[in-house]
């Protein structure tokens, strides 16, 4: 997918408004984390880390990080899509100015609630931005196009590149807890749900022209163990699957 590829088809108005909808949630969503402060998404804890040590904001470190990420695509072979670039930047403004107008607070009788919404709403996001399908955001393409390049199971690569990012967040001081975990176990289900709920209908013909390349044999379960891929029903002229086999969004989701 190129960045133009994607603007064209049906429903063009709505992708594009469910696809700035869902990153600024996304980035709403991660910034009531970060008030929530018990414990943050896996590049949460690395953006966080690295913002108390350069005195920059946490979405201006979310833009870089995004940005040198995306930059990782060149020699995978990645190409981008107008929801790749658009996540470099979306999400990090978003982050920032839902941190402005909302506070700190010490008590746990605010931040548990923070916490639980920060996580729901960022599966909402999540759901609202992939559905659009204008291309996966920049630390998902890198680690599809790991899978890709090196044959490794999208369990193992994903769980290379969030355990080195939170490791390296947490050294630089980053917050781990028990937000951490829940979100780890909850955002998968949750993404899920809501892309289920967010689907775009389209045509048979530009499923089958987005997939060019049959699924993946092998997807994680839900214990962790190989599971075999599940079939998603037969594509209809009214309600094909929301995301075609194949691409790095399928991957993402199946896990």
């Amino acid at each position: 997918m190129s960045i133009a590829s994607g603007l064209r088809g049906r429903h063009l108005t709505r992708r594009l408004v469910q696809l700035y909808v869902g990153l600024t949630l996304y980035g709403v969503s991660s910034a009531l984390l970060v008030r929530g402060a018990l414990g943050l998404e896996p590049w949460g804890v690395l953006h966080q880390g690295l913002a108390g040590k350069t005195g920059l904001t946490i979405g201006v470190v979310s833009i870089v990080v995004g940005a040198v990420v995306l930059l990782l695509w060149i020699p995978i072979r990645q190409r981008p899509g107008l929801g790749t670039v658009s996540n470099v930047f979306v999400i990090g403004l978003a982050m920032d100015g839902t941190l402005a107008l909302v506070p700190e607070h010490d008590g746990l009788a605010v931040r548990v609630p923070l916490l639980v919404l920060g996580i729901v709403l960022n599966g909402v996001a999540t759901g609202l931005y992939i559905a659009a399908r204008f291309g996966p955001g920049p630390r998902d393409g890198l680690m599809t196009g790991l899978h890709r390049l090196t044959g490794r199971s999208i369990r193992l690569v994903r769980t290379f590149l969030e355990v080195a990012v939170v490791a390296t967040g947490f050294l630089l001081g980053g917050s781990v807890g028990i937000g951490t975990v829940l979100y780890a176990l909850s955002i998968g289900p949750l993404a899920q749900f809501f892309l289920r709920r967010f689907a775009i209908p389209e045509r048979e013909e530009d499923v089958a022209a987005a997939s060019p390349e049959p699924a993946p044999a092998e997807l994680p379960g839900p214990a962790g163990d190989p599971a075999p891929a599940r079939e998603a029903g037969p594509a209809t002229a009214a309600r094909p699957p929301a995301v075609a086999p194949g691409t790095p969004e399928q991957a993402i989701l199946r896990r």
